[in-house]
């Protein structure tokens, strides 16, 4: 989907405050269990949120997606999780918040944005995430057969921001 067909109300901001950080993450991620079905590691995205640059789509002030980034590398940022309401999937608020990010990492002076997910052709959640990203400009860089675990080898995008 296009910007241009982006529902006006919406808009990007940057959270600062840990607690707020952590509640956008914890309502997102929730409601996103094909992703995020395992408790202890939705409960790690959610508790490492608070120390991370949180970006979140609002609608009439209330957070229908977020996008945190970490440094991986002095000249590499990541997207360390993402989220969009299912009920607003679709309208473009992912491809928001990726070129919010990409801008922020640009500004910090980082000179790549990498994005992890489950390699494509494991489940069909994930290789719509996977087109999305690639679709959002993302690269293959690499797959890590067994950083999480054998049933989901782990596929490194990346981007050049410059």
């Amino acid at each position: 989907m296009k910007a241009e067909h982006i529902d006006r109300a919406l808009h990007v901001t940057e959270i600062t405050d840990s607690a707020a950080k952590q509640q956008i993450a914890r309502s997102i991620l929730g409601s996103l269990t094909a992703w995020f079905a395992v408790d202890a590691a939705r409960e790690q995205y959610i508790a490492e949120s608070a120390g991370q640059r949180m970006l979140a789509a609002q609608e009439d002030g209330n957070a229908v997606g977020f996008l945190c980034l970490k440094e991986t590398g002095r000249d590499t940022a990541e997207v360390a999780v993402m989220g969009v309401l299912p009920s607003h999937h679709r309208r473009g608020i992912g491809r928001m918040l990726l070129q919010d990010a990409r801008r922020a990492a640009a500004d910090a002076g980082y000179s790549f944005l990498q994005v992890k997910t489950v390699q494509m052709g494991k489940y069909e959640d994930y290789d719509r995430t996977n087109r999305f990203y690639l679709a959002c400009g993302f690269k293959e860089f690499e797959v890590f057969p067994l950083l999480w675990d054998a049933a989901n080898p782990c596929q490194i995008y990346v981007m050049a921001l410059r």
